[in-house]
């Protein structure tokens, strides 16, 4: 549930922003740090990089934001690194709703309450994931019921690499797995780059990631993307058919990145972030760059973001529940 608290402020940065112009929302900063956790040139590092540059030259900040990346522990070292940053606005964090909304289910002890610690600014670029196999799994496999049928043949091969455990990619190949019973070996990684990379070299024969991760070396043909998780096609694999075309609906779903502050921010100062992100998101060349990744860049208010993060909350704690992951698994 929302707490009062976060209602309130919410409700302040709202009205901050339809009542004062942008230049009356806070002295801006000489620079604000974007942090992130995950490696340098992923899916998560370009969304920070291409809004954190635009940020300059605003009322939030006078100079573009510098990144920092702090990967391991799937995301939860920049979670924490936020949350004990002091809460001015200086400091956001750039994170997938996996670390907010899914890890309270797995992590009896998390370090961070996202609900408590951290306040939602702004929901930066929606993605779906794909699922992906690599030279080791013959050419003749090109749809989800081929993998499936290969792996249940190959059982000592049948492995999947993720950029996290608990990460929402790792997820849905435990779902794909459990569901068709078909014991696929998980193995996480720090990011999703480390996981194509095995698979190129033929260590690992499959990953479910991020689709932008994935991209470059589908379109080089060095792997094949099989499936993708939105609704619908994305416009960057039109020829790849979706988890629901091939007869498996209930791995449906995309994710966002999206923007935090640590909690007791100002809320003049969340408004004027998130004022700073929504420009961003509308420029061309942000939008075109965050494409080539196979994002969709994608704002928002800070309580339809929090909406949002609830929603997959809720969603997501039966499924965890499915699966019988914990933090000790």
């Amino acid at each position: 549930m929302t707490t009062r608290r976060q209602f309130t402020q919410w409700a302040a940065s709202a009205a901050a922003l339809s009542a004062f112009p942008l230049s009356a929302l806070a002295q801006a900063f000489e620079q604000v740090r974007i942090v992130n956790g995950f490696p340098a040139g992923g899916t998560a590092d370009a969304t920070s990089r291409r809004i954190g540059e635009k940020m300059g030259g605003t009322a939030y900040s006078k100079n573009a934001a510098v990144i920092e990346n702090k990967p391991g522990a799937g995301g939860r070292i920049a979670c924490e690194v936020v949350k004990n940053a002091a809460p001015d606005g200086s400091t956001l964090l750039l994170t997938p709703f996996s670390c907010t909304a899914i890890y309270p289910h797995i992590y009896s002890r998390l370090s961070y309450d996202p609900f408590k610690d951290l306040m939602p600014v702004s929901i930066a670029a929606v993605m779906t994931h794909a699922l992906a196999v690599g030279p080791m799994v013959p050419a003749s496999v090109k749809t989800v019921k081929d993998y499936l049928a290969w792996a249940k043949a190959n059982p000592n091969l049948a492995s999947y690499g993720s950029p996290a455990a608990g990460s929402t990619p790792h997820f849905l190949g435990a779902l794909l797995g459990l569901n068709n019973k078909v014991d696929l070996k998980h193995v996480p990684y720090r990011g999703s780059l480390p996981a194509v990379a095995d698979m190129i070299g033929g260590q690992l024969a499959s990953t479910s990631t991020p689709t932008g991760d994935a991209l470059a070396n589908h379109r080089a043909g060095k792997i094949r993307i099989i499936a993708t998780s939105g609704a619908q096609r994305t416009p960057f694999t039109p020829d790849v058919a979706t988890y629901a075309e091939q007869g498996f609906p209930e791995l449906t779903t995309e994710e966002w990145f999206g923007f935090y502050a640590p909690a007791r921010t100002p809320a003049n100062v969340i408004a004027s972030a998130n004022a700073a992100i929504n420009t961003a998101l509308k420029e061309k060349s942000v939008i075109d760059s965050l494409a080539l990744m196979g994002l969709v860049a994608q704002g928002s208010t800070p309580a339809e973001m929090d909406k949002s993060q609830r929603e997959e909350n809720l969603r997501w704690g039966p499924l965890v529940k499915q699966i019988g992951f914990t933090a000790d698994s």
